[in-house]
């Protein structure tokens, strides 16, 4: 059962990239993002009412479940919709891996967790493995889209990672993930259509099947039963051995990219994606293999 979660989520969160990719286009990013995370909230909302687990945070923690929401189902979501327009999503996925590093760094600037030199030396890593992955398109010029994307990708990433601090909090609060996680796709759609209202993006309508199957792929699979098995994967291996799936999310995604996008590789992205792989290896391989303690939960990912 554990190989078949693991497998699962791979599988999923690798394949969420593309699914993105294809609603790039005639429907405006923030109706887009809308649209996934009303459809994942209701799923979510009515599943968990109709097994009798829905549960509302308490007052004093519905400000931090608004906060994560804002970073994980809201500004994360569009930073990765707009850099999707600029970039394969195989390079947006590599990007995204690199959270890993991000959350121990947030860690350690919220919660007083050390920084090792592992750390240290896998976001090296890291960083050499992205300027492998876009050097080329950098030196093209620096005014096409793929540093506006990489730049997209990344502030995408930091929300993310931002999203895992107030996850920690709230789950040292006594609010369960799967908690957090609906109403929190309710007040990020929410707050996304406050946005479209505020900026006034006109409310476009899927325009053909392929959009709408994207649409579903990603509110119900991507992100519903994809995080639902990563939990479950979670609470049967532990956090550190469950997160391992984080580092073979590019491989899926790339595949992908190439197949369907045309992304085409050349021998420095090779390089450039086992460094950066190689990178959150080395974070993950730091970890001791020990049980979070309650009063600080272990920092995992978030699901895609």
């Amino acid at each position: 059962m554990n190989a078949v979660l693991f497998a699962a989520t791979v599988l999923i969160w690798g394949t969420t990239w593309i699914a993105i990719a294809f609603e790039v286009g005639p429907v405006p990013v923030l109706v887009s993002v809308f649209y996934r995370f009303a459809a994942a909230a209701a799923i979510l909302l009515v599943a968990l009412a109709a097994t009798g687990r829905l549960r509302v945070p308490p007052r004093r923690d519905q400000p931090f479940v608004l906060a994560q929401a804002l970073c994980l189902f809201c500004c994360n979501f569009i930073c990765f919709y707009a850099a999707a327009g600029r970039l394969p999503s195989g390079l947006i996925s590599v990007v995204f891996s690199l959270s890993t590093i991000f959350n121990a760094v947030g860690a350690r600037v919220f919660f007083g967790a050390p920084i090792t030199g592992r750390t240290v030396g896998a976001a090296a890593l890291g960083v050499a493995g992205l300027a492998l992955l876009f050097g080329r398109d950098a030196a093209a010029g620096l005014s096409g889209d793929a540093p506006t994307g990489l730049g997209l990708a990344l502030l995408g990433t930091l929300f993310f990672s931002l999203g895992n601090m107030l996850s920690r909090r709230n789950s040292a609060a006594g609010v369960t993930p799967v908690t957090a996680t609906a109403w929190g796709m309710l007040y990020g759609a929410l707050a996304l259509l406050g946005l479209v209202a505020l900026t006034r993006t006109p409310v476009v309508a899927p325009p053909d099947a392929r959009y709408v199957a994207a649409l579903l792929y990603l509110a119900a699979v991507g992100s519903v039963v994809g995080f639902t098995a990563y939990l479950s994967l979670v609470a049967r291996i532990g956090s550190t051995k469950a997160a391992y799936a984080t580092v073979l999310f590019p491989v899926v995604a790339l595949a992908l990219s190439t197949v369907f996008e045309g992304y085409r590789w050349h021998w420095t992205g090779f390089v450039g994606l086992a460094l950066t792989l190689a990178g959150n290896v080395v974070v993950f391989t730091g970890a001791a293999p020990r049980a979070p303690s309650p009063a600080a939960p272990a920092l995992v990912p978030r699901p895609r």
